[in-house]
């Protein structure tokens, strides 16, 4: 279950942690970084936005963080954006608690939990937005092996602990050319609550029902692993040994070996375009908000091509703020965030599936809606 903090904490939370912090901005009529004589065409004309706002929360979305800021940078040098990449679960506990201006999540608010509510309280009503698409990777460390071909069922097995040596037959039915060494599998989890993690969660229950028997969180349910913090925490730990498997952001499991995932007929690797694929046969939650933006993903698709272990990492803001300034600078950051240049950065960056032109006019239409009281 996740819990949230005081306001007081929170804000003293925010405050004591290092931020990534950037001077930034974008066109102030409607925030949107490919329009206007500010925005990504590369206008001169000079910016009149300036001020402070902080954020905080997915981790998984620090590479694109530090892309939407430098392009921000360019823009408005006058503004600076303050984001501590806390993880999931403290971004949302901050921003209900009233201690950020925005935040980032790979989980919408739970409404069963009473975070949407809680959050509606602040805000009056809430705008969460898909800005950060890209599949979750499969990661491993294993000597003179790359890649590995395991089904959802086989997935299950290893996180849950009931599969624990690489030469395990059922690895080795999914992967009869290989030759798979005899020792010990060691498990990587988050041990922060984590978007990332019930992301990952959400995707084993949905996949492999039987052989995950665990409810769906953002707190890993299993005990036995290396549990490190945040995604660049679990990261190291699996490049540091040898035989370790996680599941971490593709943008930081480049330099590891990784897992094709069973779909249908067919093994998938991860790729920007196999995880978007996702975000096209998915729908959106029923019953929230016309600024929310929650999806529910399609994670046991049989879809060709299609890669089903995606985090979709949201903005979350308020559509109406008390400080007529905050208002402005949110609505701006944001819309650079979903625009063209900004998707392009984060996809350059991180390794991102960027929006596509007709979710980004939908997604605008929330940005637009960002004001003062």
């Amino acid at each position: 279950m996740r819990n949230w903090r005081a306001k007081s904490a929170a804000i003293a939370a925010v405050s004591a942690l290092a931020l990534v912090t950037a001077c930034s901005s974008d066109n102030e009529d409607n925030g949107n970084g490919d329009t206007g004589d500010t925005g990504g065409n590369g206008g001169e004309e000079t910016s009149e936005l300036s001020g402070t706002i902080v954020g905080a929360g997915a981790s998984s979305q620090e590479a694109a963080m530090g892309a939407w800021m430098a392009g921000f940078n360019a823009l408005h040098p006058d503004v600076t954006v303050e984001y501590d990449p806390s993880g999931s679960g403290a971004g949302r506990e901050q921003f209900i608690a009233g201690g950020t201006d925005f935040g980032g999540t790979d989980a919408y608010f739970s409404e069963e939990e009473g975070e949407l509510e809680a959050a509606t309280e602040r805000c009056g009503e809430i705008v969460e937005i898909p800005v950060y698409v890209s599949p979750i990777a499969v990661a491993f460390n294993l000597e003179g092996i790359d890649s590995l071909n395991l089904s959802p069922s086989v997935i299950a097995q290893i996180f849950n602990q009931q599969i624990t040596t690489w030469n395990d037959e059922a690895i080795a039915a999914d992967n009869p050319d290989v030759e798979l060494p005899d020792s010990a599998i060691t498990v990587v989890n988050r041990s922060d609550p984590s978007g990332t993690t019930e992301n990952f969660v959400e995707y084993l229950a949905a996949a492999a029902p039987e052989d995950w028997p665990h409810e769906v969180s953002d707190e890993w349910p299993v005990s036995g692993g290396e549990a490190a913090q945040g995604t660049s925490g679990v990261s190291q730990a699996i490049s540091g040994g040898n035989g370790t498997i996680g599941y971490i952001d593709a943008s930081q499991a480049r330099e590891l070996g990784s897992v094709n995932v069973g779909v249908g007929e067919e093994f998938v690797p991860y790729s920007p375009e196999a995880a978007a694929s996702v975000l096209a046969v998915s729908e959106r939650v029923e019953g929230r908000g016309q600024y929310d933006f929650a999806y529910d993903l399609a994670r046991d698709t049989t879809e060709a091509g299609t890669y089903p272990i995606v985090l979709v990492s949201y903005a979350m803001a308020c559509a109406t703020y008390d400080d007529a300034a905050t208002a402005e600078l949110v609505q701006a950051f944001l819309g650079y965030m979903i625009s063209a240049e900004g998707q392009e950065a984060a996809a350059a960056e991180a390794g991102s599936a960027p929006l596509s032109d007709e979710l980004r006019t939908e997604f605008q239409a929330a940005v637009d809606a960002i004001s003062a009281a």
